[in-house]
């Protein structure tokens, strides 16, 4: 072999990628949904391809293809797990508030969960929260669609705090709009979900908490 020859190979082993060793099919399903997921919260959905997917696994195109059809299957997949992450972070946060709970202290545990459970799993909540401008169609209108879910729920949770308050007081209070309330925590949990992602460091959990329960559950006087 004559030295350009030699120079040839030499190059062509230095770049090619190391070979994947076999995973379990589920494993290996979660590692591409992962990879695919760090790219858009990275760089957004257009930078989204078979082809850099396997680079962000250091794998070859086979490798993904041996997982998923294409890139629509591929995509339409992590959609679908994404969405259900998310929901059932938010079912296990935004629970039913006990019976015989202090309102204003239920209030102030929870925005503290919703707060971390967004702060530990940035992957998941950047593509909603901070959804770039090529963000495709079907996955907005699921995450509308899914924001008037929680909307929802939160409206029946306003309901119970009310009626929690007002037997423990026994007098009427103002009239609340259960739908307006709800509308004011998505827009503020949608806000600080965004600043947490981005500023960190401008979000303090416990004032947070204190500050929105101290605002929605006012003190009583004596």
């Amino acid at each position: 072999m004559n030295s350009a020859a030699a120079a040839t190979a030499r190059a062509a082993t230095r770049t090619r990628r190391p070979y994947a060793r076999r995973l379990p099919a589920a494993q290996r399903r979660d590692q591409v949904l992962d990879a695919a997921l760090q790219i858009i919260a990275r760089d957004g959905y257009r930078a989204v391809s078979i082809e850099a997917i396997a680079r962000e696994m250091d794998v070859t195109r086979p490798v993904v293809y041996n997982v998923f059809g294409d890139l629509s299957e591929l995509l339409h997949t992590l959609l679908d797990r994404q969405e259900r992450r998310a929901l059932e972070q938010l079912s296990c946060t935004i629970s039913a508030m006990p019976p015989e709970a202090d309102l204003r202290r239920y209030m102030t545990g929870t925005i503290r969960e919703l707060v971390a459970m967004v702060s530990t799993d940035p992957l998941t909540w950047t593509p909603i929260f901070l959804a770039a401008v090529d963000t495709p169609p079907i996955v907005r209108s699921r995450i509308e669609r899914d924001r008037e879910l929680v909307r929802a729920r939160i409206a029946s949770l306003v309901d119970a705090a009310i009626d929690s308050v007002n037997d423990a007081s026994r007098v009427p209070s103002v009239m609340i709009d259960r739908e307006i309330v709800a509308h004011i925590l998505v827009g503020m949990g949608e806000y600080f979900g965004r600043l947490i992602l981005t500023e960190p460091a401008a979000v303090d959990p416990a004032k947070l908490a204190d500050t929105i329960s101290a605002l929605l559950v006012p003190r009583r006087s004596a």
